[in-house]
């Protein structure tokens, strides 16, 4: 009896993600889809825009962004400003031979964070205070992470979907690296789990309370984030692009979309490289609780464990069940895979991902506990545990 209940508690969540949380597996929020109407039905001018590039460590990549940024085929003002964050492997130098004459690249030297501001997030701070300076402050501010390529057309794209849709804040959810054999496995499903936890629809529903953003790319209007309270309001965020989005969507639209238009440079060669990558936030999107962790480590292993374990040591109805529900969750995993250029087949090992993925949150919480909390190129951002958080 306790695995058929079990079967059939999965068949139903499975059924319920499928057909009511607003379609997120479907992927049909897709940038190159809209930005041809929108750009046929803007006819104003072009507003200014200024791309801002927090960088920290970036050498090895920093070139390749500066140098798709200067290739933009944008018609109205455009800079871009490149914040070298305190960096120790020549980011600023390498900068700078990327944007060689090109008087549209500024390469600023960033000043150390006050207390109280996550290191990503006063960059951008320093950027935006730079912009808002100059004699004429940008319309927009495009934020852009430093390992990220834009093809050249993105920034009109943007700026037309922006218009079109009145949105404060447009972003791409870039496409990330996918070479490595950790990469194949566990990026895809990163870009999965994302959807699943805020559905793309809902996110640009004005109707909804659901806000999220990809931080590698956000086009944000910048006199609404002003009046908004500005990049302070956030500034101990770890999760900034969520946070960002939240702020945003209480004075105007947003908008969220996938892209293959522009693409993460940043590899992840070992499981364990991604696994830190996940783990720098992971426990912060739980707000630092163990309540919350104890509670997500069982709906993923009820969500997704569950389903392969009855097919695999139970028979008759709860097997059929959990095999049922397994089969919906390799079909809704099936869009992004299709995405990424991956075997439809592989959503077979969903469930072993997911595991991973709960290993990773739990690893997050460890660092927490331990004091290095939101770990990320040499820096403990995450506040020190004071007392248990509920």
């Amino acid at each position: 009896m306790i695995n058929l209940a079990v079967g059939g508690a999965c068949l139903i969540v499975w059924v319920c993600l499928l057909l009511g949380r607003g379609w997120f597996w479907r992927g049909g929020e897709l940038f190159e889809a809209v930005r041809p109407d929108s750009e046929r039905r803007f006819d104003g001018d072009w507003p200014r825009v200024t791309a801002i590039v927090p960088a920290r460590d970036e050498a090895d990549v920093i070139g390749q962004t500066v140098a798709s940024l200067a290739r933009q085929d944008y018609p109205g003002p455009f800079a871009v400003v490149v914040v070298d964050d305190q960096s120790s492997d020549g980011t600023a130098s390498a900068a700078r031979r990327a944007a060689g004459e090109d008087r549209v690249v500024t390469v600023l030297q960033g000043e150390s964070r006050p207390r109280g501001w996550v290191g990503k997030v006063w960059a951008m701070q320093e950027g935006a205070a730079l912009a808002n300076a100059a004699p004429e402050p940008p319309d927009y501010l495009l934020f852009v992470d430093a390992d990220i390529v834009l093809k050249d057309s993105v920034l009109s794209g943007l700026v037309a979907v922006a218009q079109a849709k009145r949105a404060a804040l447009t972003s791409l959810m870039v496409k990330l690296r996918c070479e490595s054999p950790a990469e194949r496995l566990l990026a895809p499903a990163f870009i999965f789990f994302f959807q699943m936890l805020y559905p793309f629809p809902w996110v640009n529903d004005p109707r909804r309370r659901t806000a999220a953003a990809a931080g590698g790319c956000m086009l944000v209007h910048r006199q609404t984030l002003r009046e908004a309270g500005g990049l302070a309001e956030l500034r101990g965020a770890l999760i900034d692009d969520c946070a960002l989005a939240a702020l945003m969507k209480r004075r105007a639209p947003i908008w969220l979309s996938l892209t293959q238009d522009a693409v993460s440079l940043r590899g992840y060669p070992t499981f364990a490289d991604f696994g830190r990558m996940v783990a720098r936030s992971a426990f912060a999107e739980m707000r630092f609780s163990s309540l919350r962790l104890i509670i997500a480590v069982a709906a993923m292993g009820f969500v997704f464990l569950a389903p392969p374990l009855l097919v695999a040591f139970s028979c008759g109805a709860p097997q059929a069940l959990g095999a049922a529900a397994w089969a919906i969750m390799v079909l809704v995993f099936a869009p992004t895979l299709r995405l990424y250029g991956r075997p439809i087949l592989s959503g077979l090992v969903l469930p072993a991902i997911a595991a991973a993925y709960t290993l990773f949150t739990v690893q997050s919480a460890l660092q927490y506990w331990t004091g290095r909390g939101g770990l990320w190129k040499g820096r403990v951002q995450a506040p020190m545990p004071k007392a248990e958080r509920v």
